[in-house]
């Protein structure tokens, strides 16, 4: 899998109940660092062009969330002034199960933000997050009636990722013993001069290491040096920097001898190697898991299902299952934090299933069909399912991406 650049830092809403921002009915909240600055008002549930009522909030050094005076449930914008000496995060939360429906991120001093929710009946409270002091919890206010909230969501710790990330680097140590062993077999086969048996051994030992996605912001440098492309290099094939399973492909899906490919096929092996020797004593960050999960499919459709990182062998589809089973392994040591966070599981497991299937049905015989060879019908079809699993992934990022509470 072709990796994307460092995770990005925090901007966008804490999704819940499978609803992103992309999907209709949301939980909005305007919390981009460039946003331009609202006035504040002096008015509380005031009709703005918007159509909305709006209340403002100011928040100060000692105090947060003052201003809400006239509590009412349905859909509204609360616009939050910092009137402190620093930045801070604001969210609006219920003090009764710690869930929070709506934040405001970077909140800089002399700010104001409009924050989009969906408040129902119940007890709510403004929680201030300053950047360099204690949590700052406000009036608990109680909005009558019966109405229902929109989506809230009880925040990730990082301590409620430390058992999953702890079992997933277990299996990951599982895995590359196996990894090891199956490029062992493909190095013995090109060192006996057997590139057909090299050919038949390339795939099984790729897709192995296809399926430990999750796991390769810890792999560090061994990432590149083990499934790395030709982007970037300046001599593209015949780069020194060029090294690894799709270096390896080349060669043998290009007629090289295995004279030319005995030294990759070494490098390879001690590559890997290396990594599964070293891996009890690397420290996979548990803040990631989240992430990862939602980038390993974003990956495959940026560079898998394209073709991209096809280096003769056709196997990209192969390879886009195997990233498949990657991501439901990730999530499956996540589930039980979001059987209680994510009402959209079943969903997910759905669309997931079907982008399985879809896959599937190109892998029949155990030989992939090349993504060029896809009618457009099929394609379309890929594409449409895999971009959906995405999307909906995008919600398990949002929702672990680990928030302070205190």
């Amino acid at each position: 899998m072709i990796r994307l650049p460092a995770p990005r830092s925090r901007t966008g809403p804490l999704v819940a109940g499978g609803i992103v921002a992309a999907g209709g009915a949301v939980l909005i909240v305007c919390a981009t660092a460039g946003h331009a600055p609202v006035p504040a008002r002096t008015t509380t549930a005031a009709p703005a062009a918007d159509g909305l009522p709006h209340t403002a909030i100011r928040v100060t050094a000692g105090s947060c969330g003052t201003g809400w005076s006239r509590p009412h449930p349905g859909q509204q914008v609360f616009d939050v002034r910092n009137d402190s000496a620093g930045p801070a995060e604001v969210d609006l939360y219920d003090p009764a199960t710690g869930a929070v429906l709506g934040e405001v991120e970077g909140l800089a001093p002399g700010t104001t933000r409009p924050l989009q929710v969906t408040l129902g009946s119940g007890a709510f409270a403004f929680k201030c997050l300053p950047d360099d002091g204690d949590a700052v919890i406000g009036p608990t206010v109680r909005v009558p009636g019966h109405a229902v909230s929109g989506p809230a969501a009880v925040p990730v710790t990082q301590h409620d990722l430390i058992p999953p990330a702890i079992a997933y680097q277990k299996w990951i140590g599982a895995r590359l013993g196996d990894l090891a062993d199956a490029v062992a077999t493909l190095r013995s086969d090109v060192d006996r001069g057997d590139l057909d048996a090299a050919r038949t051994a390339w795939l099984p030992a790729h897709l192995v290491y296809e399926r430990l996605g999750a796991a390769y912001g810890t792999f560090g440098d061994a990432d590149k040096a083990i499934n790395g492309t030709t982007a970037g290099l300046p001599k593209g094939a015949d780069d020194p920097g060029f090294t690894g399973f799709h270096r390896l492909e080349q060669g043998l899906w290009h007629g090289e001898s295995a004279d030319r490919l005995r030294p990759v096929a070494d490098r390879l092996a001690t590559d890997v190697d290396t990594l599964r020797d070293g891996w009890s004593q690397a420290r996979l960050d548990p803040a990631q898991l989240g992430l990862r999960a939602h980038e390993i499919l974003e990956n495959t459709e940026r560079f898998e299902i394209t073709g991209r990182t096809d280096y003769g062998s056709g196997s990209n589809l192969a390879t886009a299952r195997a990233n498949l089973d990657g991501t439901r392994t990730v999530l499956g040591y996540l589930r039980p934090l979001l059987t209680t966070r994510y009402p959209a599981l079943p969903r997910l497991d759905a669309l997931l299933d079907r982008l399985q299937h879809t896959l599937d049905s190109h892998l029949t015989g155990g030989r992939p069909t090349p993504v060029d060879d896809l009618t457009t019908a099929q394609r379309e079809r890929l594409h449409a399912d895999l971009g959906q699993a995405v999307e909906r992934l995008a919600d398990i990022a949002a929702l672990f991406d680990v928030r302070r509470t205190s």
